[in-house]
């Protein structure tokens, strides 16, 4: 589910301690069956079903609903996966959970059989052309604007359809068996805008045979009016039509897997549908570009994170092509086939042989330093914040710090030479000790000058020690960073946690010392 900083700034907080994050795939070895009170990382099948009402915004007054603002609310579950979490939890609900939960994962059409007030109550009409079936009703609040948007909504969808299945090569959603009406993929229109959703997705059945490859349906808002979602309705819609979708898609390679992969490559997948609407601009302060101290599998329901770090996939495309995010997505499917691996498992197997995660970890890092100079769009995107930042000097040359660093993630450290330091014979020397080489750590130092920016990478040795030095003078040099990375994919899995593998990180915390000394070189 898509979610808007604009209104996570007037919304409170409604979840509390719910969490409610997704399965991962199991490796070949090993399997992720959770006991029948469990639903998900971090909750029971309670909390599941607690946690998919409040998403859906049962039980608020109509007057608590917001009626403007942008759509997406702060501190409330994700829809998508609240959803299919709910859907994971059905078998550890009692009675009258289940039927609560299979009126919270009914279509809209089913109208009297959704007690919980997201059906239909009037009857409703249905529009199809090539692989979607568009449905709406007539009148009601959940009535689009007229017959041209159902149109619009139906050629939008066709559109998505057309290029993340056939030029992209992902698999198409699951069938649903004529549950719709026909064989086709059922979007519906309903007023979603009030209820800070852009629109959601459902896993509804269990593909015959396979237990982790579900059918599903997606909702999307009745008109994306300007004054809810603060863009065109038909941006708002294309960038919602590409990420909601692409969840459907999901379901068939593995509607279980860990939810940092499934929004993060769904908020890119809203580049390649609809690259010139940029909306998924807002979550990048809250990804590695403006936050890279969290780890690159953080999943913060509620929250923006996964969201933001849709660039680190923007990334792998850029340097090898757009089939490594399917690649990836392939080795962590549950089909026959597929590789049945968990989220940074089938990142690490797919990215071996490019050279390594570690390695291409630690360059992406150093690239979002000077984001416009890495990424298309990037000028306008902003860098990561500094751990510290140093002023070397004659008088003041030396600078020390311990920095510690996640899992999955980095920090920088910004030096500036003072003014003063106008002779070409300043130079600065960097000396990294990091953790040994089993955290895969990793540094760089990144130049900044008057006619450019040089990346030079400071080899660090079994021990986590390395050092650098590059020319230092004010009269060219404006700032060296820093880069200090922690690579480590060391996972304990399976404590139903939001991380990678429902795992608990094995190498959190790593400690670098770093210094920075400014010295002159003498005259010969």
């Amino acid at each position: 589910m898509r979610r808007s900083i604009l209104a996570a700034t007037a919304a409170a907080a409604l979840v509390g301690s719910v969490l409610t994050a997704g399965a991962a795939s199991p490796t070949l070895a090993q399997d992720r069956t959770l006991p029948a009170s469990a639903s998900a990382p971090g909750g029971t099948a309670g909390q599941a079903l607690a946690a998919a009402r409040t998403a859906l915004g049962v039980g608020e007054q109509p007057h608590a609903r917001r009626t403007t603002g942008a759509a997406g609310t702060a501190g409330r579950p994700d829809a998508t996966l609240a959803l299919r979490d709910l859907f994971r939890a059905l078998p550890g609900l009692d009675l009258a959970g289940r039927r609560e939960a299979r009126g919270l994962l009914a279509r809209p059409t089913d109208g009297g059989a959704d007690p919980q007030g997201d059906g239909y109550t009037v009857p409703a009409e249905r529009r199809c052309r090539n692989h979607l079936c568009v449905h709406w009703v007539g009148s009601t609040a959940d009535a689009p604007p007229d017959q041209a948007w159902v149109d619009t909504t139906l050629t939008v969808m066709n559109r998505v359809w057309r290029t993340e299945v056939r030029k992209l090569g992902y698999r198409p959603p699951v069938s649903d068996r004529h549950r719709g009406g026909n064989s086709q993929f059922d979007v519906y229109l309903k007023e979603l805008g009030s209820r800070g959703l852009y629109g959601y997705c459902v896993p509804e059945r269990r593909a015959p045979g396979q237990k982790w490859l579900a059918s599903g349906y997606c909702v999307l808002d009745n008109d994306f009016a300007e004054a809810q979602f603060h863009a065109p309705p038909r941006d708002s819609l294309r960038v919602t039509a590409a990420h909601e979708f692409f969840h459907a898609v999901q379901f068939a390679y593995d509607y279980g897997e860990d939810p940092w992969l499934m929004e993060a490559t769904a908020t890119w997948m809203e580049e390649q549908v609809a690259d010139d609407v940029n909306d998924n601009r807002q979550y990048l302060p809250y990804g590695q570009l403006g936050a890279s101290e969290q780890p690159l599998d953080v999943f913060n329901q509620g929250g923006f994170n996964q969201y933001g770090n849709w660039p680190f996939f923007e990334y792998l495309s850029h340097r090898f092509g757009t089939g490594v995010v399917r690649a990836i997505w392939t080795r962590a499917g549950a089909y026959p086939g597929s590789g049945h691996q968990y989220s940074t498992s089938a990142v690490k197997g797919v990215l071996e042989k490019h050279g390594g995660f570690a390695g291409i970890y630690r360059s992406f890092a150093a690239a979002n330093v000077f984001p416009g100079r890495t990424y298309a769009e990037g000028s306008t995107w902003p860098g990561p914040a500094p751990a510290a930042g140093w002023t070397l000097s004659q008088g003041s040359p030396r600078h020390g710090a311990t920095v510690r660093i996640d899992h999955m993630a980095s920090r920088n450290i910004v030096i500036r030479p003072h003014p003063e330091l106008k002779d070409k014979r300043w130079k600065l020397r960097v000396l990294v000790d990091g953790p040994g080489k089993r955290m895969s750590p990793g540094a760089y130092l990144v130049v900044r000058t008057k006619h450019g920016v040089n990346k030079l990478p400071i080899r660090l040795n079994d021990d986590g020690r390395g050092s650098t030095s590059t020319s230092f003078t004010a009269r060219n040099v404006r700032s060296a960073t820093v880069v200090l990375v922690n690579a480590s994919t060391r996972f304990s899995c399976w404590h139903r946690t939001t991380w990678s593998c429902q795992g608990r990180a094995r190498d959190n915390d790593a400690p670098f010392l770093v210094r920075a000394v400014a010295s002159r070189a003498h005259r010969r």
